[in-house]
């Protein structure tokens, strides 16, 4: 957990999903595993150095499971645990809001966004 007080539940669940990436990474784990690259090429803006260091946090944090093979090439898969998938439901309510917000806001989207076609089309 984080370091800062928290003082009440919203707090405590903000506290745990900290940083820019950790919704994204809960949010594409929620269907399945996925390798590194894979969750790398989901996520194209994130570097290398701060997927470790959030994919070690979420670990240390309970959410996810990191399940490594005895392969060669070694293979090392994320997934979330039943506790990091009882943070999914607020996520979908944050998605839900973030839709709206992004119909009324089209101009905020990033040109490349896979967004901007699928906001159009859900008028």
């Amino acid at each position: 957990m984080k370091k800062y007080p928290i003082r009440c539940p919203v707090t405590a669940y903000l506290s745990v999903i900290d940083g820019h990436w950790k919704p994204l990474l809960l949010w594409h784990l929620q269907t399945k595993p996925l390798r590194f690259k894979d969750i790398l090429l989901r996520i194209p803006d994130i570097s290398t150095r701060v997927l470790t260091e959030q994919l070690n946090e979420m670990e240390e944090d309970r959410l996810i499971f990191r399940r490594s093979y005895n392969e060669t090439p070694p293979r090392v898969e994320y997934e979330l645990t039943d506790y990091g998938r009882t943070l999914l439901p607020g996520l979908a309510l944050l998605r839900e809001w973030g839709l709206q917000f992004l119909k009324e806001n089209k101009h905020v989207l990033h040109p490349e966004s896979e967004w901007n076609q699928k906001i159009l089309e859900l008028k």
